[in-house]
């Protein structure tokens, strides 16, 4: 099954998608901000990268910046959620690399979709 990290600094948010993901059988690593998931990201291969956009120590598109431009990790892919979710958010996010933006709040049914949707389309 997809190796997949989940970075999300709300904690109950964070356990929902773990929780949520591992009842479908993916493999889930969990950050709880910025560089806890570079450091994931560095050290394993990923299928799938979810970011939060707002994280302590760095921000879900300084994240994407690191994976993108610096650490050579350019056919991972990456889901931002976020509840900024203007247009002009949502532009800046796919304008930084990210392959797909999801807005805040979500349903864990949308959440398993929309991952499913990117693993196998």
């Amino acid at each position: 099954m997809a190796k997949i990290l989940i970075a999300e600094d709300e904690e109950v948010l964070r356990m929902l998608m773990v929780d949520t993901l591992e009842d479908e059988g993916y493999d889930i690593d969990e950050a709880a901000d910025g560089q806890e998931a570079i450091e994931h990201i560095l050290g394993t291969d990923y299928d799938l990268i979810v970011l939060d956009y707002m994280m302590p120590a760095y921000t879900g598109l300084e994240v994407i910046d690191q994976v993108r431009n610096h650490h050579g990790k350019s056919d991972v892919k990456i889901m931002m959620v976020s509840a900024k979710n203007q247009q002009a958010d949502k532009d800046l996010v796919l304008a930084a690399g990210a392959d797909y933006f999801m807005s805040k709040p979500y349903s864990p049914v949308e959440l398993m979709e929309k991952i499913g949707d990117i693993l196998n389309g």
